[in-house]
């Protein structure tokens, strides 16, 4: 399978072309807009692979492209890989309304998985997200997220998905719930999920969701000591992604079969 990274120069990039090296799949391109011209693998930490970073996508030659970006750019790369017929894993976050719609219409062109985390723990955590919220909706919840002071969007996708897990459980109960991402002054507090960050120094990332009640609370939490669970994650999914035939939008539910 013949594998294209876009944002290979970044963090995450270079974890994705190291973990798809590993995997044994054939990483053929490598883009983006710094350390042109050097080689994927000796910055991913594998040794040389003969792939020189490029800065122009439009040379995109592949049977998938993994994308770890930015919002601007992943569209445009999306845009160059639907009209090639190259499908899209795609782990870039921070899409505008407009943007994710944009995706879902170029998901028509070509089989694409979209997820904001791709860590099967984090997958998991949301089934017990879920769970929970489906027992406790009267319940109030609060989600905290805390990554490195690097992180360019906040809140974080992956909180974000799970304020929507909740608020979709809670009006299936009946119960309008309102995604609040910052407070300030004096104004009712009922019927609100709160999702604040907090960034800061090298934490890859954490994502703590309280449901609190009349006397008692639980807390549930995620924690990432190593962003190699995103970028094996992501590998798998190109390998799975690869596979699928059928046009659409996909998500790692389809994928792991929760």
């Amino acid at each position: 399978m013949r594998v294209a990274v876009s944002g290979a120069a970044g963090r995450m990039g270079r974890l994705v072309v190291k973990n798809a090296v590993l995997e044994g799949l054939e990483v053929v391109q490598a883009f983006d807009i710094n350390e042109v011209g050097k080689d994927a693998g000796e910055l991913a930490g594998v040794g040389k692979i003969g792939v020189p970073i490029q800065d122009d996508i439009s040379k995109l030659d592949a049977d998938v492209l993994i994308d770890f970006t930015t919002a601007e750019a992943a569209i445009k790369n999306v845009e160059i890989a639907a009209e090639k017929g190259v499908r899209v894993v795609m782990g870039t976050t921070g899409f505008t309304e407009e943007e994710r719609k944009r995706l879902a219409e170029l998901a028509e062109k070509v089989p694409m998985i979209i997820s904001p985390n791709f860590s099967l723990g984090v997958n998991v955590f949301w089934k017990i997200v879920e769970y929970a919220a489906s027992m406790l909706y009267e319940w109030d919840a609060e989600i905290v997220e805390i990554h490195h002071r690097h992180k360019r969007d906040s809140p974080s996708g992956t909180a974000l998905k799970i304020a929507e897990i909740i608020r979709k459980v809670k009006g299936k109960k009946g119960l309008e719930a309102e995604l609040k991402t910052c407070r300030e002054g004096i104004s009712p507090r009922e019927n609100e999920i709160g999702v604040f960050g907090v960034r800061g120094g090298d934490v890859v990332g954490e994502h703590t969701v309280y449901f609190l009640g009349s006397g008692e609370r639980i807390e549930l939490t995620h924690r990432a000591m190593s962003r190699e669970c995103f970028a094996m994650g992501a590998v798998k999914a190109a390998k799975w992604i690869a596979s699928v035939d059928k046009p659409g939008l996909y998500t790692m539910d389809d994928f792991l079969g929760l």
